[in-house]
Formats: C-alpha cells, structure tokens, sequence
C-alpha cells in the first residue's frame, strides 16, 4: 500500500494551547467497557479526531473494527454533528493464530504473543456457545473471564453486547464478543461479531 501524502503535525501544532474545549460523547456509550476502565479516554478522542477532521477535511475516514467501541463513537458523532464524511470500516487484521495485530503486541516476547492468541481463542468459543443457544450472557462472560485468568491475564471484562449501540443484549440482536485483558504488563483488546 502505498502514500500520496502524510498529514503528521507536532503535538504543539494540534494543542498550541491547553484544551479547555472538550467533546463529550454520549455516556450510554462511551462510559462503559473501555469508557470504565479508561474514564475520560473517549473525549479525548473525540476532541482529537474532531480537530483533525477539522484541520485535514477529508471525504472519508477509516477506523477498524478491532477498536469496536471507538468505532461506534467515531460513527455517532459523525452522524450527530452532521460531519460530511464517509466512514470506512476496516476489519480486524489478524495473526494465523487468531490474534488481533496491533504494535502492543511488538512489547510481547514469544512465547507472550503465542498465549497472546488465547484472548482470541476465548472469544471464539463465547461466540460458539451464543451460536449454539446460549442466552445466559453473565455466565458466559464469567466463564471467558475465568478462562482467561486460568492463563494468568488480568481481566478488565469480557461482554456480550449489541453491535448498534453496545447496549446490553436482547434475544434476536446482532451481537459482538468484546474483551480486554492485560498479559505481561501489555494491555489487549479484541472483539468478534456474532
């Protein structure tokens, strides 16, 4: 893939002075799951994304899938602030492993990123199980939690919500299998949609 032309500003270019205007997302949304873990996190990308939509004007923006929740607040506040630009979804890239692709995963020795994979592999048996029947989402939450510490992660949480909205499941909703676990000290997030 190649590059016409990189827009790469300095910090001070983007913040020339502190930034007392901030975008506040929805808190339904952008509050929960990494919202929780991260307070704050998602006005901070609000606010920077909406400074570089203002500074570059593009016709399209590309966000991946992997970052779900971001990729629904970027969608909503394009759609609520009428920003004229189409958002372009990009699947999760992934390892023959399973595991998600991100530079996190360049701070992992070896044998940390082959038991990097089990985050996936979680997740892959957690859609199984809702593909089979299963509407006892807690538990099944509970039991993809619990295998993942078995493996010596330390768990921010493991859900099963809605692909619209993230909200808690109904019987007959899209849903997506998020999670967020620390191994080694590096922080990895992945998600499958159902």
């Amino acid at each position: 893939m190649g590059c016409d032309v990189a827009f790469a500003p300095q910090e001070e270019e983007i913040y020339p002075e502190p930034q007392e205007y901030k975008l506040h997302p929805p808190a339904r949304l952008a509050d929960i799951l990494e919202g929780q873990v991260r307070p704050g996190f998602f006005t901070g990308v609000c606010t920077v994304v909406l400074k570089l939509f203002h500074a570059v004007q593009p016709d399209a923006a590309v966000f991946g899938k992997k970052d779900y929740q971001q990729l629904l607040v970027i969608r909503s506040m394009l759609r609520q602030l009428m920003l004229p630009i189409k958002l372009i979804t990009a699947e999760t890239v992934r390892a023959s492993t399973g595991l998600a692709l991100s530079s996190r995963n360049g701070y992992l020795t070896d044998a940390q990123r082959s038991e990097a994979a089990q985050l996936n592999s979680v997740l892959t048996k957690a859609v199984a199980e809702v593909k089979a029947g299963r509407t006892d989402w807690d538990k099944l939450e509970r039991e993809a939690s619990d295998a993942l510490s078995a493996h010596g992660w330390l768990v921010d949480y493991v859900a099963i919500r809605r692909q619209s909205d993230l909200a808690l499941p109904l019987t007959g909703d899209r849903l997506v299998v998020l999670g967020a676990a620390r191994l080694a000290g590096s922080r990895l997030i992945d998600n499958l949609e159902i």
